[in-house]
């Protein structure tokens, strides 16, 4: 069924018109991201904060963040993981976790400085700060009693919020950029801005709409030292916020250089000068930016600048670019150090030739209508439903938002390149709601980019299965690109992310990849899945102890947790695909396999519905309802009684407590709805009016000042979406009613491209 596709996506362009905290633009290419305010650029850093859990200094959504971008500060005596590892009791002895003391949420400031260092280190970057300052015009300066200088060399002052008026910018996801009109400091100014595709280079066009020179001929002043911004937040360089307006004051872009961070969700230190250097190298066209931390003897990485601007030293560790027409063209060209390349991929950027702004422009234009002309599309237009054009809206935007920031050379953290959470470090329990709907939206070549780092770190994954006395590849949970596993009370102790290797590789074989590189991966997964089970007393095998299932609220008794419903589905599910591959590739089946699969617990029913563990106190209403997703985000596998499941779905949903929920449990339990054959139950599920359920006008699944953006969730509800649309196997071609709309003719779905879910 065709769709016009340029249409759908051309009628979700993200429209601003004032400096909203809630609407910050992104462009990137999943590699590299960077994130703007009202102004096209950074301008405005403190506007958009990000809370700290432990109370610290708080972050910015506005970053500059890459895939290969990571920083670790040396290490303190004693941050050993073996120090780490604490034995728990199983049937086969004792058994070693990398253990922690308990946090209070994701507040990690309580533990010891080793501890903190191991969950801390590497941590991701923040590679620039590119925003638009400004400063008294030549011939007008204020003299020196007035604090500036004549002739326009005064220092460089970022303007306030006040002074900036008339926003009108637009995002269009049809061609990658951010065109953004405002009047800034009495200048009326058009800033595009775009991300080269396949380069890691961010493209800036500045234009005087007043038809004056940006700035004039002057050398440009030392800007302040670094000082505190007016709510308290340390920025390089900022001046003084005085919100005067000067008529046709010089606008200048600054950038500026922060050394790496340990805090959760701030990938910036303003306030470590001396622990790293920026060095400023003249080349024709513009100029190079060494950035080299740490005394290190190579740069960690290097920024490329083209542009036609003056190109000046500030500051320790900032550059000036300063305009000399009524035109600024700025191209910031990334790159890893010779030392510093934890990601690679096959494209690199060299900074000493930047593509020019109008590369980059053209490139973003040829690249992004081809992306939308490939794989699934999806148009609603047709549907009375009035919740209709919002799901159309979070379909859009979370194809856009994933594809620049989950599409990338390591499985992304849960804020994606927008800003850090868990210092950047990656949750691997959380790929599959990244990424698995690369695949059901037929573009597995952005899922395919991610799937390398796995076989990268498996050596890392079979070590730590042996050292627990496994067989087979035991993946850790929350981790950087180095593959060492964070110390945590929760963490070690989950397993719900070990199947999400065989679903992932089972997804890209359906859509079409040659998959066969993989099977390693399948098999050192499968292995594991399956040794690490536990023999019951019935002779048959569960799952546990220690053990925290997805629903994390049972981290206070993880010695004693057993078979949780989402987990044992998940086992027995991916260990019936683990035998087809090996099957596929003329191999017998492994009788191990087949034993546990055929020996699985069922999990635990109490008054009708699925206990969330098979413990006391069996289930708590807080946190993930996972005890419903062995049968949705799991196809069929016999194990749970469809019925139950229904009961316990419809149990969830009369008053489960919405607030402790996350973003991707709402297309979870649609998922469910729609396997169980309820379509409205699904679309009520999916867009379930509560706080984490809430899509930003950016696109973004907003959950709380410490995260204001959750990609999990665009990505949960683009696989969901798939799954009610696509449909899975044994429902009826695609052609037909989606099997998870209702066929009530209140939802019309033209539709085309999606790949068949398992």
């Amino acid at each position: 069924m065709q769709v016009d596709r340029e249409a759908v996506v051309r009628r979700h362009r993200v429209a601003v018109s004032s400096l909203d905290p809630t609407a910050f633009l992104s462009v990137g290419n999943g590699e590299l991201c960077a994130t703007v305010d009202a102004t096209g650029l950074q301008t405005f850093p403190e506007q958009y904060r990000v809370a700290d859990p432990a109370g610290g200094a708080a972050g910015t959504s506005l970053s500059t963040q890459s895939q290969w971008g990571w920083h670790t500060v040396p290490r303190p005596e004693g941050a050993d993981l073996d120090a780490c590892r604490r034995p728990y009791r199983t049937s086969r002895g004792e058994v070693r976790y990398v253990d922690a003391a308990r946090q209070d949420g994701s507040d990690d400031s309580a533990l010891d400085e080793a501890h903190r260092w191991l969950r801390a280190n590497p941590h991701r970057l923040d590679l620039v700060r590119a925003g638009l300052v400004t400063r008294a015009a030549a011939g007008r300066g204020e003299g020196p009693d007035g604090g500036g200088a004549r002739g326009g060399s005064g220092p460089l002052r970022a303007p306030s919020p006040s002074e900036l008026r008339a926003v009108d910018q637009v995002l269009d996801p049809w061609t990658g950029i951010v065109e953004s009109r405002f009047e800034l400091a009495g200048r009326a100014l058009a800033v595009t801005t775009a991300c080269h595709p396949q380069l890691d280079a961010i493209a800036v066009r500045i234009e005087a709409r007043d038809g004056l020179p940006l700035a004039t001929a002057t050398a440009t002043a030392p800007t302040p030292a670094v000082g505190a911004s007016a709510d308290g937040d340390s920025e390089a360089g900022l001046g003084a916020r005085d919100g005067a307006p000067r008529a046709q004051d010089d606008v200048v872009v600054r950038l500026a250089f922060p050394y790496g961070s340990q805090a959760w969700g701030n990938a910036a230190d303003w306030s470590s000068p001396e622990r790293h250097e920026t060095r400023l190298e003249a080349v024709p066209d513009g100029a190079v930016v060494h950035r080299v931390l740490d005394g290190a003897p190579t740069p960690t990485y290097v920024v490329g600048l083209r542009t036609d601007a003056r190109v000046e030293r500030t500051g320790a560790h900032e550059v000036a670019v300063v305009p000399t027409g009524t035109r600024l063209d700025l191209v910031l060209a990334f790159s890893p150090g010779p030392d510093g390349d934890v990601a690679p991929r096959d494209v690199r950027t060299d900074p000493l030739a930047p593509p020019s702004v109008d590369d980059v422009l053209a490139a973003s234009r040829a690249h992004w209508p081809a992306f939308w002309r490939s794989g699934a599309a999806l148009d609603l237009s047709g549907s009375s439903d009035p919740r209709a054009p919002e799901l159309e809206r979070r379909a859009v935007l979370s194809q856009y938002l994933t594809a620049i920031q989950c599409a990338g050379s390591l499985p992304p953290q849960e804020t994606g390149l927008t800003c850090n959470s868990w210092r950047g470090r990656f949750h691997l329990e959380m790929h599959w709601w990244h990424a698995a709907h690369f695949a059901l939206w037929g573009r597995p070549e952005l899922l395919e980019r991610s799937m390398g780092w796995y076989h990268r770190v498996l050596p890392l994954a079979q070590q730590t299965a042996r050292l627990q006395g496994y067989d087979g590849a035991r993946w850790p949970k929350q981790v950087g690109p180095d593959g060492r596993e964070s110390p945590s009370d929760i963490g070690p102790f989950l397993l719900w992310q070990q199947p999400h290797v065989i679903h992932l590789a089972e997804l890209l074989r359906r859509a079409g990849l040659d998959v066969a590189h993989h099977a390693p991966l399948v098999e050192q997964t499968a292995r594991f899945m399956a040794d690490v089970v536990e023999p019951r007393a019935d002779g048959r095998y569960g799952l546990g102890p220690p053990l925290i299932p997805a629903q994390e609220s049972y981290v206070e008794i993880r010695d004693r947790v057993v078979d949780p419903p989402f987990e044992l589905a998940a086992w027995a599910w991916a260990l019936d695909v683990a035998q087809q591959w090996r099957e596929r590739a003329g191999l017998p089946r492994e009788p191990r396999w087949d034993e546990v699969r055929a020996g699985l617990v069922p999990p635990t029913v109490r008054d009708g519905r699925y206990a969330a563990v098979g413990v006391e106190p069996w289930t708590l209403r807080h946190d993930h309802p996972s005890m419903v997703y062995g049968l949705g985000v799991i196809p069929e596998t016999g194990l749970l009684d469809r019925e139950v499941v229904r009961a316990t779905l419809h149990d969830v949903l009369a008053d489960w407590d919405w607030p402790s929920t996350w973003g991707w449990d709402y297309p979870a339990l649609a998922m469910t709805a729609a396997r169980l054959g309820e379509p409205a139950t699904a679309v009520d599920a999916l867009l379930l009016p509560v706080a984490k359920n809430t899509h930003l006008p950016n696109g973004h699944n907003h959950q709380t000042d410490e995260l204001p953006v959750y990609l999990p969730g665009n990505g949960g509800l683009l696989a969901a979406l798939a799954l009610m649309v696509g449909g899975w196997d044994g429902t009826p071609a695609t052609d037909g009613a989606p099997p998870g709309l209702p066929d009530d003719g209140t939802w019309v779905a033209r539709h085309e491209g999606f790949v068949r879910a398992p």
